[in-house]
């Protein structure tokens, strides 16, 4: 995606025709926040409802933190191959635009900054199938899968919370301020790299973090 013109109208950048469509594209932080953080209690109860089992509380901790990670670089995928996907043909274009596009022409836009359920409950649904897959059918490890999600699910909020933060709250201080500045860069000056959100590993690892 190159860098495309700032849309600066206080009013948001129409997607659809049908008030009933476009009311499906604008979203809160406190609806997701509403959403998920249920969803990840009931990961971590499940989790520790095994309890005595096979789990112990170390393993519960280490499935959340092994989520977080693994949260990072589903983040960083998504945002660089898909977000960012150079689309071919009008068709492919518009559909694009709907997902990410519009957000780098309005970065300013506040119910356009987090993931609608439209678009997240898909993803996690996909993101469950592959953490079963990888971990009870292929490493015949199934008590790691409820704590696993528990923290990519985690990852996800604080994804999208610090996403919301950058754009709307001041964040001078710190790590909130690196933050703050590095997206912004990657919106304002360098479309084509800094794809991480909340944290630059990836950007480090594959090459995607400025030199200058």
């Amino acid at each position: 995606m190159n860098q495309v013109p700032i849309n600066l109208s206080p009013e948001p950048i129409r997607l659809f025709k049908s008030d009933f469509l476009e009311y499906f594209t604008h979203i809160t932080p406190v609806v997701i926040t509403v959403l998920w953080l249920p969803v990840v209690g009931v990961f971590l109860w499940r989790s520790f409802a095994a309890w005595g089992n096979a789990v112990s509380f170390g393993g519960i901790t280490g499935g959340v933190v092994l989520g977080l990670f693994l949260w990072t670089l589903i983040e960083y995928t998504m945002h660089r191959f898909v977000f960012h996907f150079v689309p071919k043909g009008p068709r492919m274009e518009r559909l694009f635009f709907l997902f990410h596009g519009v957000h780098h022409a309005q970065p300013q836009c506040k119910t356009r900054l987090v993931m609608p359920p439209t678009v997240s409950l898909p993803l996690a649904l996909a993101i469950y199938g592959m953490v079963y897959a990888a971990f009870a059918l292929g490493l015949g490890l199934p008590h790691w899968v409820d704590p696993v999600m528990a923290g990519i699910l985690s990852g996800y909020l604080v994804y999208d919370l610090t996403h919301y933060s950058i754009h709307h709250l001041g964040m001078r201080h710190g790590i909130f301020r690196y933050l703050k500045r590095y997206h912004l860069m990657h919106h304002y000056t360098t479309p084509e790299q800094r794809y991480g959100v909340s944290s630059p590993l990836w950007d480090m690892v594959f090459r995607t973090y400025p030199k200058e």
